[in-house]
């Protein structure tokens, strides 16, 4: 059974690789962007409450993504395991996954952490051309990145395995798959 999180800056190319692995692997890929877009689309309790934050300007508390995670673990398609993207962000919210988890009798198998050289990273970003990300505002965000979910790899660690995240998609996914395979 896999359980899985998934660890990497902005542009290492988690979400491509979050399909494809969630694919291989027979599991649910979960995003929390997927979550808050399902359930604002819903109109569930929780897509109003993580609505309300946004529109006034504000990051949607832990409180409620801890929620809607909660309630997605919970769902029979996760019950045989799943590869999280995006969440935990950070160290409390590891604490409260834990927790879920336990609560089902359960821990995570494994953190798999893309590694990409910052260049890389902000070259790939640039590359995708959106109006927003500036050299300045990527570089901001893999910096709000290394202070608040990096530290996630030491919480973690003996769970985290480290991937070169540099290639084709088809090379990392193998990376990835060979290095769950050694751990399996």
């Amino acid at each position: 059974m896999v359980r899985l999180v998934l660890v990497g800056p902005p542009g290492a190319g988690k979400g491509t690789q979050a399909a494809v692995l969630s694919e291989q692997l027979a599991v649910p890929h979960i995003s929390t962007g997927d979550l808050f877009r399902a359930n604002i689309g819903n109109s569930t309790p929780l897509g109003q409450k993580a609505q309300s934050f946004m529109d006034a300007g504000e990051l949607v508390p832990d409180e409620v993504t801890n929620e809607m995670v909660r309630e997605r673990l919970a769902e029979s398609d996760a019950q045989q395991g799943f590869l999280l993207d995006g969440y935990p962000r950070n160290t409390a919210q590891a604490d409260v996954l834990a927790d879920i988890l336990a609560e089902n009798g359960t821990e995570l198998g494994a953190v798999l952490s893309f590694d990409v050289p910052e260049e890389e990273l902000v070259r790939r970003m640039l590359a995708r051309g959106r109006s927003d990300d500036t050299e300045d505002v990527i570089r901001r965000r893999l910096a709000v990145y290394r202070s608040e979910t990096e530290p996630l790899l030491q919480h973690y660690g003996e769970k985290v395995i480290t991937i070169d995240a540099v290639g084709s998609v088809e090379e990392i996914t193998a990376r990835a798959l060979d290095a769950l395979g050694a751990r399996s």
